[in-house]
């Protein structure tokens, strides 16, 4: 959640749950005052949807024209509480009306339809045109921490979901297009795997923080 790596154009994430929104607005502000085509990505889920800096950064950037996508993944759950008893409306996407902006409900299981409702978006604020609310209706497989107990939710309607997982999906879809091998999937798969396994060891065998690190950035 708190993964940064601006070198990559990851920008991270704020302390506080809907901080994203400003952070996004502000990055596209950047982009179309320096002249960039670049083009802002904000990840959030339903919940985060309902908190009052959606609205003011929405409105920002539709005001402004500012190159940026609102990418609401919707997991049904918003810690344990299930979208309908969160937000009164039945798609998210519905609220881009309210800032003049187009807002797309997408089958959030399906990493193609995705893809496409995505690009389609950022050429759009490429052209100028501002920002879109793209809304993937996808599901959240495990609980909301390590542990949870899970007693908001049915296992069978956690089952059904993972029937439709995006990861296999689309392996069979490359497959059936022979867009890739068999021998290439499972190549891909390894290295992913070594990547997890390489970077688990490195934060395992990283010092801790020395103390002084707590005073670091606190101003008094």
């Amino acid at each position: 959640m708190h993964v940064a790596a601006p070198e990559l154009g990851i920008l991270g994430q704020s302390g506080t749950l809907g901080g994203c929104f400003a952070i996004a607005a502000g990055a596209a502000m950047s982009a179309k005052y320096r002249g960039t085509d670049q083009v802002v990505v904000c990840f959030f889920g339903e919940g985060t949807a309902n908190r009052g800096t959606f609205y003011e950064s929405a409105n920002a950037a539709a005001l402004w024209k500012l190159p940026v996508v609102w990418l609401c993944e919707n997991n049904q759950y918003a810690l344990s509480a299930p979208v309908s008893e969160t937000t009164a409306v039945a798609n998210v996407a519905d609220r881009g009306a309210a800032f003049g902006m187009p807002g797309q409900v997408v089958d959030g299981m399906d990493p193609v339809a995705v893809h496409t409702a995505v690009a389609a978006a950022v050429e759009r604020a490429r052209r100028g045109e501002g920002p879109s609310l793209v809304e993937a209706k996808t599901y959240r497989f495990r609980g909301h921490f390590i542990g949870d107990p899970e007693p908001y939710r049915a296992r069978q309607e956690v089952e059904e979901w993972k029937r439709r997982d995006p990861i296999p999906a689309l392996a069979t879809h490359l497959l059936e297009e022979g867009l890739v091998s068999p021998a290439a999937l499972e190549a891909i798969q390894a290295q992913a795997q070594r990547e997890v396994d390489e970077a688990a060891e490195i934060a395992l065998r990283a010092p801790l923080p020395p103390r002084e690190r707590l005073f670091e950035d606190v101003y008094v």
